[in-house]
């Protein structure tokens, strides 16, 4: 499966569920109460961060999507929190404030990393005595291109069928983080994401994987879901669709430090993929990578999109370094499709040298993307006669990759690169040498035929790997 990053700077996700505030009051217990036997704790430090529906809309808008979140809270000092915290991180807050109820907050008392004691501000009659979340949801699903239903099992989706059908009704998906023995409740969403005990609470205990799928099948049949993501810790996920084979997807984190909010971020990262034009097998599988980061991280953590755009290009080998023709269309593809200008150009490279660095570094410079492809030995051969080159194509393309100025290398085997650029087409062909006009330079129509430039960088002088060759004879005749 190659993947590739969507459009998420062009998409929407529209997050509608618990609201929640996690506080943290942290400092020192060096002493016991006179008053009872408990530890004082000297608070220095308050933290708070968005919890439930609001961590999830967090994780959207830090991965570039836009961000709407729209839910329950109180009148209060921890709702104006929640707004400044969230709206400082780009999400578009559209609360509805239910006076003499408290915003939801869980208190956490800390000292030398250890939790003492939480204390829960909450009123399971909030949801019953707040106003229809309907008309709200109506006004911003025009804009989205996904809609989550976060449910921590708080009340603001204890009847989440008017919900689901507006947002089928304008076509829009709808993707459920659900809670509770009654999945009946989400019928007729596009997907539903438990984990493996949510999910085995209500098909029962699954002994292998075969009963898992015919389970998840049956449960998609009888939901009317268009599809299940059954995510299964150390075991991966498994997709689930009516009309496709079930994608087995293996966990890929090497080491977990902390499983808080990877479910936040994995169905965080589905939406925004969906909404960014992504299909749902892709969806998944970044997903299930963007996962494997969040675990690798201490307490709750969003992904950014250049931390998933770099395992993305770890993943498919376009990182950097050597790669194929086809890895590198894949990579440049990418990079433009971010904004990045490509820098492309050519030579044997037979024995580097402190011109080529030069040069390299200077080239560059000239764009965000550097590639440097390669004469393969027999058109080297071709090209500079028998002898030649000196050093054969594999550690040529090594050495070129493990230069700082360098993104991507890759070799051709004819005499020219005329056919990758018709192919790559990068922004810019640079040579460097005594080109008295960028005419002189092979493929340069190529390049402007689709509006590129074309520049001629100045070699270092008396620097060559011809006068480099002629030095090491010159000094074993003598």
């Amino acid at each position: 499966m190659k993947l590739g990053m969507p459009r998420f700077d062009q998409a929407r996700v529209l997050v509608l569920g618990d609201i929640m505030l996690d506080r943290y009051w942290q400092g020192d217990a060096s002493r016991i109460s006179p008053e009872a036997p408990v530890p004082v704790v000297r608070v220095e430090q308050i933290n708070d961060r968005p919890g439930g529906a609001g961590n999830v809309a967090l994780n959207i808008a830090a991965l570039g999507c836009g961000s709407t979140l729209l839910g329950y809270t109180g009148d209060d000092e921890m709702a104006d929190a929640l707004q400044a915290t969230l709206t400082g991180a780009g999400v578009e807050c559209s609360f509805e404030r239910v006076p003499e109820s408290p915003t939801i907050t869980k208190l956490r008392v800390i000292s030398r990393h250890q939790q003492l004691i939480r204390l829960d501000f909450e009123e399971q009659s909030m949801a019953v005595n707040a106003p229809n979340l309907m008309p709200a949801l109506e006004k911003h699903l025009g804009s989205c291109g996904a809609l989550i239903l976060s449910d921590y099992a708080k009340g603001t989706l204890a009847d989440p069928q008017p919900l689901i059908a507006a947002a089928k009704a304008a076509g829009v998906p709808v993707l459920v983080d659900p809670k509770g023995a009654d999945f009946d409740r989400y019928r007729g969403a596009t997907l539903l994401t438990p984990n493996l005990s949510e999910f085995e609470a209500i098909v029962g205990h699954c002994e292998n994987e075969q009963v898992l799928v015919e389970r998840g099948k049956a449960l998609m049949h009888s939901l009317d879901l268009k599809a299940l993501l059954v995510t299964r810790g150390e075991h991966g996920m498994t997709l689930l669709r009516p009309d496709a084979d079930e994608l087995h997807l293996p966990a890929r984190a090497r080491e977990v430090f902390d499983v808080t909010g990877a479910g936040d971020t994995v169905i965080a990262v589905l939406a925004a993929s969906l909404a960014g034009g992504a299909a749902m097998a892709d969806a998944v599988a970044l997903a299930n990578l963007a996962a494997s980061i969040v675990v690798a991280k201490l307490g709750t953590a969003a992904i950014s999109a250049p931390e998933l755009r770099r395992a993305v290009q770890a993943e498919q080998g376009t990182e950097r370094g050597a790669m194929s023709r086809e890895q590198l269309a894949i990579a440049i593809a990418d990079a433009r499709s971010h904004g990045e200008k490509v820098v492309f150009t050519n030579g044997c490279f037979d024995i580097i040298h402190a011109g080529h660095v030069t040069y390299l570094e200077q080239a560059r410079k000239l764009g965000d993307r550097l590639v440097v492809a390669v004469n393969d030995d027999d058109s080297v051969r071709r090209l500079k006669g028998d002898g030649r080159p000196v050093n054969p194509i594999d550690r040529r393309v090594a050495v070129l990759a493990g230069l700082e100025a360098v993104d991507w290398v890759v070799s051709f085997d004819e005499d020219t690169p005329r056919s990758l650029l018709e192919t790559l087409h990068p922004d810019i062909l640079v040579k460097g040498g005594d080109y008295g006009d960028k005419r002189d330079v092979v493929g340069w129509e190529i390049v402007e035929s689709y509006g590129g430039q074309v520049q001629v960088l100045s070699l270092v002088e008396n620097v060559s790997t011809t006068s480099i060759l002629n030095r090491m004879q010159n000094n074993g005749d003598s």
